[in-house]
């Protein structure tokens, strides 16, 4: 009988009570002596809380001048005893849980780390911009001992395992790979000598933690950057890293220049990196985690039955929904709330240096703070506007035993959220609004779809307190000719209200525009987008961006950056570049122009009821904030 998500696995001598592991993130949650916080505690003993298998925590130094970020650490002894409550709530709330131990090697900054970065050889990384120091053989020797020495102090502390970070271009990958290994030493040049620094690392630790602790690995098996790594090398190196003491082998992939495959978006299909973990469980006898993009409980489900893998990581799907793993196991998996790939909290927040939140999931970082209480007296609640702020304003209110109605004047719940998911690549953000729709049935809201509210409807139904959350409109600046026939909004090209002539310019080089200009050239539109802007889609991620770009350079959208735009008329665009004039023949323009908020008739209401603006209402910003807005709103009622 195959096994299944619910079934146990043995690592080691560890035992797991199912297949789901929660893969390690970094979080920023500790504080700058990489001691854990009780913000770091919670949010680990709510994923545990969820039923995971297992928790591996987020990369810990095995030396301060290691960091990549300020994350935690176990290079000190005086960090093992805080420690100690992240594995006691861990255990008491039914999870077993390893410490990732790394050393970011090359990526990293001397500004966050105070030194030169180190790595097995003198070679840049492309990302971070620093030429690093090579290490000499006794500095290698030291940090092999420093990497024992961690995994000494993460048994101490009463972690049940170790994961040796060996992937995503950090230091031991570093030295696995001809892409920054340039050494003629015994650490330089074949594969055996590539492997000799992780080979030591492992006998290190073995010789210090002994046998019978879990000693895990994660690597990339594809490095996707010109004289990197294949996974010809990974299946090969993976037989040695078994025969050395392995217990597990985590397959991962990319590097830093190759980021989009260490945290793939929604442009990546899930799953995606599955065939390497096959590949490499047909050499091995130990059991082989697989990563990349799994957030669906039938596909994850698939993986395990087909025996491409032992064990799922659900790294981002575990932001999303901690409580995953209960879900699976009580039958309600359509209940469970999907990850959508955008990587605005999990990504862009972290390497902005802040740390990561989540945008279906608002209380991320908050496990310790955000609590439920039922009021003692219920309250009505008329929620304006069903976007994503206006939905988790109902969902937190209704919660505490409040009685809420929302009012959506379109036919469907979304605002413009739900428009974002029609261009290419994007539809999984409709899960999101299915989710919250769904849930406010199971909750019990009242939901009014094509119902405009105006301050008649709020008189007549006399709630406690209005949420408005109506979202934002198109910004109009005064340019000549704005208001043409042939002059058209994003939104409603996306919305499928109008239809576009053959020839198009996209007024405005952001997200909206970039990607309705992607949108109308995958129909057969010739499509140029103009900005005052130095380039495209600049506030979007950078792994999405990448596919962004790479799209629009396939499709032929033109882009003509650092623009004035000067009027707009029947037959094209006039524009100012480099101080030339010049018209940009076309048979509509597009306005993708910024936003502004929606929220004129909020005025005509606070005589009304408590009127709380939320979301764009208040101030337009982007989805991860406007879902937190829209429930700590709801959780204030």
């Amino acid at each position: 009988m195959s096994a299944t998500l619910l079934s146990p696995l043995t690592v080691g001598n560890v035992e797991l009570k199912n297949r789901m592991a929660v893969a390690a993130m970094v979080t920023l949650y500790c504080d700058h002596d990489g001691m854990p916080t009780e913000q770091y505690i919670a949010y680990h003993e709510e994923r545990a809380k969820g039923g995971f298998g297992l928790i591996i925590t987020e990369d810990y130094a095995v030396d301060p001048v290691g960091r990549g970020f300020w994350c935690a650490g176990l290079w000190k002894d005086e960090q093992i005893a805080p420690h100690r409550e992240l594995t006691e709530r861990v255990h008491a709330a039914g999870a077993k849980i390893f410490a990732q131990i790394y050393h970011a090697g090359r990526q990293t900054v001397s500004a966050l780390i105070g030194t030169q970065p180190v790595s097995a050889s003198a070679v840049q990384c492309p990302v971070m911009g620093e030429v690093p120091r090579a290490l000499s053989v006794d500095e290698i020797t030291t940090i092999v001992g420093q990497f024992g020495d961690t995994a000494r102090r993460s048994m101490e502390a009463g972690f049940d395992g170790v994961e040796i970070h060996g992937g995503h271009g950090y230091l031991v990958a570093q030295f696995m790979s001809p892409y920054s290994n340039k050494r003629t030493d015994l650490y330089g040049g074949s594969l055996e000598n590539r492997i000799r620094f992780p080979l030591e690392i492992i006998a290190d630790i073995r010789a210090k933690c002994g046998p019978d602790f879990a000693v895990t690995f994660r690597i990339s098996a594809d490095e996707y950057v010109i004289g990197g790594r294949g996974i010809d090398e990974t299946v090969a190196m993976s037989r040695r890293l078994e025969a050395a003491g392995i217990d597990l082998i985590h397959v991962s992939a990319g590097t830093y220049e190759s980021a989009w495959a260490i945290v793939p978006p929604m442009y990546i299909r899930q799953g995606w990196n599955t065939d390497f973990a096959a590949a490499v469980k047909n050499v091995v006898s130990i059991p082989v985690q697989t990563a990349g993009r799994i957030k669906d409980a039938e596909v994850a489900e698939g993986i395990i039955a087909s025996g491409q893998a032992d064990l799922v990581s659900l790294a981002r799907a575990s932001l999303a929904d901690p409580d995953f793993p209960r879900k699976v196991a009580e039958g309600r998996v359509e209940e469970i709330r999907e990850c959508i790939g955008c990587n605005q909290g999990c990504i862009t927040l972290l390497f902005g240096g802040e740390p990561i939140r989540c945008l279906v999931n608002p209380s991320v970082g908050y496990e310790s703070t955000d609590t439920i209480t039922k009021a003692e007296t219920a309250r009505t609640v008329l929620v304006i506007g069903g976007g994503p702020a206006g939905l988790e304003a109902a969902r937190a209110a209704r919660m505490q035993g409040h009685d809420v109605t929302l009012h959506e004047r379109q036919s469907q719940l979304g605002g413009n959220f739900r428009l974002g998911a029609v261009p290419p690549a994007k539809g999984e953000l409709a899960s999101y609004i299915a989710w919250l729709g769904a849930e406010l049935g199971r909750l019990g809201v009242e939901v009014k779809l094509d119902s405009a509210v105006t301050a008649e409807t709020v008189a007549a139904a006399a709630p406690d307190v209005v949420v408005f959350a109506a979202g934002a409109k198109h910004a109009r600046p005064p340019i000549p000719g704005i208001d043409g026939t042939n002059v058209v909004e994003a939104c409603d090209v996306l919305a499928g209200k109008t239809v576009t002539g053959a020839r198009v310019v996209v007024a405005g080089a952001g997200e909206i525009g970039a990607e309705t200009a992607l949108y109308l050239a995958t129909t057969g539109r010739r499509v140029t987008i103009v900005d005052r802007l130095p380039g495209v889609a600049l506030g979007e991620g950078m792994a999405r961006r990448y596919f962004l770009l790479k799209d629009l350079d396939e499709y032929k959208v033109e882009q003509i950056m650092e623009v004035s735009i000067l009027s707009f008329a029947d037959d094209g665009v006039e524009i100012q570049v480099d101080g030339a004039t010049r018209t940009l023949p076309c048979d509509t323009v597009v306005l993708a122009m910024g936003m502004a908020s929606n929220n004129a008739l909020a005025d005509e209401l606070r005589g009304l009821a408590d009127v709380r603006l939320v979301g764009d209402a208040g101030e337009v910003s982007d989805a991860l904030r406007a879902s937190r807005d829209g429930f700590t709103c709801g959780l204030s009622i």
